[in-house]
């Protein structure tokens, strides 16, 4: 039913309260409703946080939205891990009512005793009813004094009741009538990484890997491959994440470049999860054993690395799933099991689960194999295809995680339909691939970034990647090395979560064939030996450029943020502009300004117009502005000159420094 005050279209709620609200400690999230009643009385309203102690934290007061009738909002945060819980309450506010009206009556000579009468009763009701501070029952005291006092004009008792001094305690400590509360609606509060993180991948096969005279190649193993840990540490990435470290299937082993005829020497997919070595809980013999891959965990941690493992539910046909739970697949009528398919694509060395078949069986496993790695370190999943499975089973399992083990993360690899994506991030996966890699022009960049860090930033946590093992794009590919910059700057500045896949600083972009987004001689297939060192003494290496990103990623808490970017116009549709602020505790704010070229073959240059009212600036503001990139400083206002050269600079990373 509707309360006495109605307090309607509450945000951020997911699915009418059915799932929790996303945030992290100290993230700021904006609560509004619809708040209204009928007449002409004066109303208030407020935000109530209660932790996971059950306690109830000091309540926020809401403000009328400019601009949306009757909407209210206020900005909160909560500071711990865990479930919590926000309502809104609303009420009647007859002191704010009184004031309103005596205004208008008293200045034009209506009920003038009267209204005095009444303002007299209701401030001595409220030093009855509410409980305030010395120093604001005082301030009401005088101002029944003046009230009261006959001997003064009308003009002088009313400025007593609409005294700045007055109108600030009755506005913090309000009477409520007809007190309404709408909610609890939940919220859960996970750990920063869940929000801020900087993402690297590679497949620890081809670190340390040797080619040797004969042409035949070593395997690099987690020993060889810690040792790439400390140059990733060094880019200013805080996740290394590792494809799959099971043991390979050898029956239907693809070859080099997804080949159906494999050479004895080929080492196979390590998504074709499974062998006589054994399934998800053993690793690669290749790679060494559990005792080294506790090793590499406990060597990550050391420079401030978490390892992030792949959760790839499928299995080899050689698998020990398939000889023990044959009815975990589906059988065609021929009797063969069906392999996994996505046509034109054919994965022969991969065998689907069928969740219906067993699902209590497959539930309890697939737990097992997720606590296993859990024991040993690991505490994000990067999750293959979750779009594949049902999604009561990421539901179910993600919820007792998140019970057991709220600092466990997953991150949906789910490039589908956006009602599954969506779907997959309300119902618990803390962050989401994204079409990032797909968004190229400006206008459609425009769009999605004012999607993911407004309309659906309240549930769905974007990891913005320009590059993975399965995705070359055609950008990449033909924009050269100012290509992988401009992508790179993108997703680091636009996104509090971005990641890229080794070979990114060595700008590998050969694609298998034209049209084509597989790369050519896929590491998903062989391994792949690079000269790190080479590149970067060469000056071949683009590690410089993703190290000063993520500094200033670290720097600027207006990067760690998701909910806190605006779009600004310029006159050229190669150059986007955008910015992110965040209020610092010292009551001043974080403010970059990025402004990006899209064109990586050619100079471009605009006008750029920034709505300084969204950077807290009046509209004839001039600021000094620093770029970050380039240590320059220039004079700013509401529309400045831009020009981009690629083969210098990609962009301006710039940063508010003080008015003029």
């Amino acid at each position: 039913m509707v309360g006495r005050i109605p307090v309607l279209d509450v945000t951020p709620v997911v699915e009418h309260g059915r799932y929790p609200a996303k945030s992290v400690p100290g993230e700021v999230f904006t609560v509004t409703a619809q708040v209204f009643r009928e007449g002409h009385d004066q109303l208030g309203a407020e935000v109530v946080l209660v932790d996971p102690s059950g306690k109830r934290r000091p309540p926020v007061r809401m403000r009328p939205v400019a601009g949306d009738v009757d909407r209210w909002g206020a900005d909160v945060s909560a500071d711990v891990v865990g479930t919590w819980s926000f309502s809104v309450e609303s009420w009647s506010d007859p002191l704010a009512t009184w004031q309103h009206d005596a205004g208008i009556k008293i200045r034009a000579g209506v009920d003038v005793d009267l209204m005095f009468v009444e303002g007299v009763g209701l401030l001595q009701r409220w030093g009855r009813e509410v409980q305030a501070p010395k120093a604001a029952r005082t301030v009401v005291l005088d101002a029944i004094a003046g009230l009261s006092d006959t001997n003064r004009p009308a003009e002088a008792r009313l400025a007593a009741g609409e005294s700045p001094a007055l109108t600030e305690v009755i506005s913090t400590h309000p009477i409520r009538e007809l007190l309404t509360t709408e909610g609890p609606y939940p919220l859960f509060v996970s750990r920063e990484r869940a929000l801020f993180s900087s993402w690297y991948e590679f497949f620890p096969r081809s670190e340390g890997a040797v080619r040797h005279d004969d042409g035949t190649l070593s395997t690099g193993t987690f020993v060889t491959a810690a040792d790439r840990l400390e140059a990733v540490a060094a880019m200013g990435f805080d996740i290394v994440y590792l494809p799959p470290i099971h043991p390979i299937g050898e029956v239907n082993r693809k070859g080099r470049n997804n080949s159906l005829t494999p050479t004895p020497t080929d080492v196979g997919s390590p998504w074709a999860i499974g062998s006589k070595a054994g399934g998800h809980d053993k690793v690669h013999p290749d790679l060494g054993t559990l005792k080294d891959f506790d090793a590499f965990v406990k060597r990550a941690k050391s420079l401030g690395l978490e390892v992030a493992l792949d959760l790839a539910l499928q299995a080899a046909p050689d698998h020990p799933w398939v000889k023990k739970h044959q009815e975990w697949f589906t059988t065609r009528a021929d009797g063969t099991i069906a392999y996994a398919e996505n046509p034109p694509k054919k994965y022969q060395d991969i065998y689907p689960v069928n969740f219906d078949n067993d699902p209590e069986g497959i539930y309890a496993e697939v737990l097992r194999v997720v606590r296993h790695w859990m024991k040993h370190g690991v505490r994000i999943f990067r999750v293959d295809n979750p779009h594949t499975k049902p999604v009561a089973f990421w539901e179910r399992l993600l919820g007792e995680l998140r019970e057991t083990d709220p600092d466990v993360l997953f991150l949906a690899e789910a490039f589908t339909k956006p009602p599954m994506m969506q779907t997959l991030a309300k119902i618990g996966f803390h962050q989401s691939y994204t079409y990032f890699t797909w968004r190229n022009e400006k206008t459609e960049i425009e769009a999605y970034l004012r999607e993911v860090s407004s309309v659906s930033a309240h549930y769905f946590r974007p990891s913005f990647w320009p590059n993975t093992p399965d995705i070359l794009h055609e950008y990449l590919q033909h924009g050269g090395p100012a290509a992988f910059r401009i992508r790179a700057t993108l997703a680091a500045t636009a996104s509090p979560s971005w990641g890229v896949y080794a070979g990114f600083e060595l700008f590998e972009r050969m694609a298998v064939r034209p049209g084509s987004e597989e790369y050519l001689d896929s590491e998903k297939y062989e391994i792949r030996i690079r000269d790190w060192a080479a590149a970067e003494a060469e000056g071949r290496s683009l590690a410089p450029y993703l190290t000063r990103l993520n500094e200033l990623r670290r720097d600027h808490p207006a990067l760690q943020q998701l909910r806190d970017l605006t779009v600004h116009r310029s006159d050229n549709e190669q150059i986007l502009c955008f910015s992110k602020s965040s209020a610092l505790p010292d009551g001043t704010s974080d403010t970059v300004i990025v402004v990006l070229t899209l064109d990586p073959h050619g100079p471009q240059e605009t006008m750029v117009h920034l709505d300084l009212g969204a950077l807290g600036l009046t509209a004839d503001s001039r600021f000094e502005v620093r770029d970050e990139l380039t240590d320059q400083t220039w004079s700013w206002g509401s529309d400045n000159y831009v020009r981009l050269d690629p083969s210098a600079e990609v962009a301006h990373l710039l940063t508010v420094r003080q008015n003029l």
